[in-house]
């Protein structure tokens, strides 16, 4: 009799952690995709350092701003690391673009950059 209430706990535990698994799952952030503007998080939508708004961004980026993406009214700063990412978003500057990626408080966690259409 012990064994077999032994073996019942032990299914109960399993079933109660494999649910909680799934509930925490469900509330994980899911990738989304924005389609913008690229531009630099330091000049946002206005540009200051040239007229050029891709020069602009690359200027800003070089000093050490992150890359921003501009939507409407919003800009979002790019957080990346990929070097393909990176290149990216260099060679789009100042154009419209289709990052996707997870939004946390106004900051993208970028996962790919496409060309918009």
């Amino acid at each position: 009799m012990n064994a077999r209430v032994r073996k019942l706990g032990f299914l109960l535990l399993n079933l109660i952690v494999i649910s909680g698994l799934a509930v925490s799952s469900s509330f994980a952030a899911k990738a989304k995709t924005f389609t913008g503007k690229v531009s630099d998080a330091m000049c946002g939508a206005k540009h200051m350092e040239s007229n050029d708004d891709a020069g602009c961004t690359r200027i800003c980026v070089g000093k050490g701003a992150k890359y921003a993406l501009v939507v409407g009214d919003k800009v979002y700063t790019l957080d990346t690391n990929d070097k393909a990412a990176l290149a990216a978003l260099d060679q789009h500057a100042g154009a419209k673009v289709t990052v996707t990626g997870t939004e946390k408080d106004n900051t993208i966690a970028v996962t790919s950059v496409t060309v918009a259409p």
